[in-house]
């Protein structure tokens, strides 16, 4: 950003004492101009289409729900300005929903010392997420990828029928397919049905390594 860059700023917010306190903070900014301001999403969004701007500071909750999720898909969508999301909270599903809307960075107000390089980053395309939210973020992604690994398992569990997770476990424990057969009371061709079937569900060059599968993931 070249010094005589002004940075083009919007306010989005429906707390008038908030919001005349932000806008008297930015003003000692010299590359921060406070070019308009909203206190919801649609005026927002109106407002966007008349003027142009380069950050906009928007609250999630307005009126009492959060407006501001609606109003930063539709922002993004519609033009190019940088998005950063302003909460009096930090919640995993909040943040998490702000940058899926298309936000560029989530601030807690409590940390309003931060929002002038907050929106410095954002006009030039460096934004990272600010660290009060960063560790939100990482364990709401930790929980979404257990989510995931939890549904595979149970997927792959149910297509298994409870012989065949017998015969996987047996095999994962060094039984030969004459050993299961003995054990299990059924032939060795009916065995070796169990296993093509179960190869057919899992994937996996052999038995053994089907076997290893199951049990990495899980499912035994």
């Amino acid at each position: 950003m070249e010094t005589n860059d002004v940075i083009r700023v919007v306010i989005v917010e429906d707390d008038p004492e908030w919001l005349a306190g932000l806008k008297s903070y930015l003003r000692r900014e010299a590359d921060i101009e406070v070019v308009g301001t909203a206190s919801g999403g649609e005026e927002a969004v109106r407002l966007l289409e008349k003027l142009e701007a380069d950050v906009v500071l928007l609250d999630i909750m307005m009126s009492d729900n959060p407006e501001g999720l609606w109003a930063a898909a539709e922002i993004v969508k519609c033009s190019g300005v940088r998005v950063i999301m302003l909460s009096s909270m930090e919640e995993k599903d909040m943040i998490f929903e702000a940058f899926k809307a298309g936000a560029v960075d989530y601030m807690v107000k409590s940390d309003f010392k931060d929002i002038p390089q907050t929106i410095r980053s954002a006009y030039a395309h460096r934004s990272a997420i600010h660290p009060s939210v960063a560790a939100q973020m990482r364990e709401e992604f930790r929980r979404l990828k257990q989510l995931e690994q939890e549904v595979r398992v149970k997927e792959l569990r149910d297509l298994l029928t409870p012989t065949e997770l017998q015969v996987l476990d047996l095999i994962e424990k060094g039984l030969t397919q004459t050993q299961i057969a003995d054990k299990l009371f059924v032939s060795i061709r009916t065995v070796k049905v169990h296993v093509g079937n179960i190869l057919k569900k899992l994937g996996g060059k052999s038995s053994k390594e089907a076997a290893q599968k199951a049990k990495d993931m899980g499912i035994l």
